[in-house]
């Protein structure tokens, strides 16, 4: 298929499910983040765009790999923090329980 023909059949296909307009080639980069969200290695994800290594797709992805790992730590720090209401028994964090033997 010609490339034209592809752009004018994906442009017509957006109109119809009344969908925002799009590069066709924005797909390749729609894939690679879904995937890089659900948790898919780079290493296996870079062969999909068919990038010639796997440092460019680092580089083009590397903004989206710095939120995952803002999300990352944000989620150990929640499991860090303990259970829902943990903090509810008057301790802020710091202090020790009362039932916590002290290490020396």
């Amino acid at each position: 298929m010609e490339p034209a023909t592809l752009t004018r059949h994906f442009n017509a296909n957006l109109r119809r499910a009344h969908l925002r307009q799009i590069r066709f080639h924005d797909l390749r980069h729609s894939t690679a983040t879904n995937l890089l969200e659900q948790g898919v290695e780079l290493v296996v994800i870079e062969e999909l765009p068919g990038h010639a290594h796997i440092g460019v797709t680092a580089t083009v992805y590397a903004h989206f790999r710095l939120r995952l790992q803002r999300d990352a730590i944000d989620t150990l720090s929640t499991v860090l923090d303990g259970p829902t209401g943990a903090k509810a028994d008057g301790l802020d964090g710091d202090a020790l329980p009362a039932h916590a033997a002290l290490v020396r």
